[in-house]
């Protein structure tokens, strides 16, 4: 049964949508084409993102999503992933949390801490050889969290693109945060980032921005002092290695892997909001 579980149970069945978060997704999902032609009846919406929530988790290839479940079979399981992924549910989940946060006043806007994690694996379309890991083919998760580690923006390039020239497009994607009395919010007031993002062109544009570039420099000793509050990325990054299906790039297109990325992307920030409930 992959409905009304206690939340023990949830807790160690995480693939299981609770009743609170499939409120929040089911209004979000494009309504389905009825079919021409009489045959199955279609996988519910609920039991086929548990399926997909299961591979996340759990890693497994899809053609081994076991049935006994109930989730429907892999491919449909995908079939629902990349509609959902093109009709940018996740995006639009993930500013749902965001507002919520931002209305009890939990978003850091302080500061933001950008990083960018590698996830191997060759012949991939957004994959090339990382200059820091002895060319070893993958992709790099690109991560933007806020001063308490919550993702405010990720994308995916390939392992061989600078760090820096994401960084302006990763700040474009921090989507407009409401909840408070007054304009919505998109900015942080200061960004942090380590080395790779040295480059004086880059802090300028940063700073048109109205945001106050912090970024270690290269070629001066080691002990920046950033790690202070440069430690939630690295948290957030382990949140998202938890997934275990982000850990490797398995999938070959694009589309399938940033669906994934951006379902985590929301699992995490979930999270946050569920504290909220928990300790009001």
């Amino acid at each position: 049964m992959l409905v009304g579980t206690s939340v023990a149970k949830r807790n160690s069945r995480p693939w299981i949508v609770s009743d609170e978060l499939w409120v929040l997704i089911e209004p979000l999902l494009p309504v389905p084409v009825p079919k021409l032609v009489a045959g199955r009846p279609r996988v519910p919406d609920r039991r086929a993102l548990c399926g997909i929530l299961f591979v996340l988790h759990t890693g497994i290839q899809r053609e081994y999503l076991p049935q006994e479940l109930g989730f429907g079979s892999g491919m449909t399981c995908w079939r629902r992933l990349a509609a959902w992924n093109e009709a940018r549910v996740w995006d639009r989940l993930h500013a749902i949390l965001l507002t919520k946060l931002r209305s009890a006043r939990q978003l850091d806007w302080s500061r933001a801490v950008i990083d960018s994690p590698r996830s191997g694996r060759p012949t991939r379309p957004k994959s090339g050889p990382s200059p820091v890991d002895r060319a070893r083919p993958g992709s790099k998760h690109h991560i933007l969290v806020d001063g308490r580690g919550i993702p405010l923006a990720v994308s995916l390039t390939g392992g061989n693109r600078n760090d820096v020239t994401q960084l302006l497009p990763l700040l474009a994607k921090i989507p407009s945060v409401a909840g408070l009395v007054g304009r919505p919010r998109r900015r942080p007031d200061v960004l942090l980032a380590d080395r790779g993002y040295d480059h004086d062109k880059y802090r300028r544009l940063v700073w048109a921005q109205g945001i106050k570039p912090v970024i270690a420099r290269r070629g001066v000793t080691h002990g920046s002092g950033l790690g202070v509050d440069r430690w939630v990325v690295e948290r957030t990054i382990a949140w998202f290695h938890g997934f275990r299906r982000l850990r490797v790039r398995w999938e070959r297109r694009d589309d399938i892997h940033e669906a994934f990325l951006g379902l985590a992307t929301c699992l995490i920030t979930y999270r946050h909001v569920q504290r909220l409930c928990r300790d009001p």
